[in-house]
């Protein structure tokens, strides 16, 4: 797994903009987000991976601890309540971009570890987090666009 699996998601979130708004604005269960909150969040993670980790990948060093997720995702939320669904389409597929071309520039055999933790990553095992985090919501994605 690289960090070109995280391009897939690229042309998922593309095509939500062939669908009608109201469909993307809906939640995908009762209390659950939107097809619209879900992609917010996805970019609030990449932003901050771009901006705040990617730079300091080098080796030997030491990243900070990822935020509190709960806090992360309400903030990034709030700061795009006023974007539709459509400029969230494409301010995520921007920053997908953004992050995969950060991660390639980071020398392959930098390690590094996050927070307090032990475990040693590269560029490559600290995308297949978010390749995995795509894979949770990108059934719940389908699922509300089969609907």
């Amino acid at each position: 797994m690289s960090i070109n699996n995280l391009e897939p998601m690229i042309a998922e979130v593309k095509q939500l903009d062939t669908y009608v708004e109201s469909l993307l604005t809906g939640p995908i269960a009762e209390g659950k987000w939107s097809i619209r909150e879900i992609i917010a969040h996805l970019y609030n993670w990449d932003l901050f991976n771009a901006n705040e980790m990617v730079p300091l990948m080098e080796d030997g060093a030491s990243l900070p601890e990822f935020p509190d997720h709960d806090s992360h995702n309400r903030e990034g939320l709030a700061r795009l309540e006023d974007k539709s669904v459509y400029d969230l389409v494409d301010l995520f597929v921007e920053t997908r971009i953004l992050l995969m071309n950060r991660l390639e520039a980071v020398d392959p055999s930098a390690r590094f570890t996050i927070g307090k933790g032990k475990r040693k990553f590269s560029a490559d095992s600290f995308a297949k987090i978010f390749v995995h985090h795509d894979e949770e919501h990108l059934p719940q994605i389908r699922e509300k666009l089969s609907q």
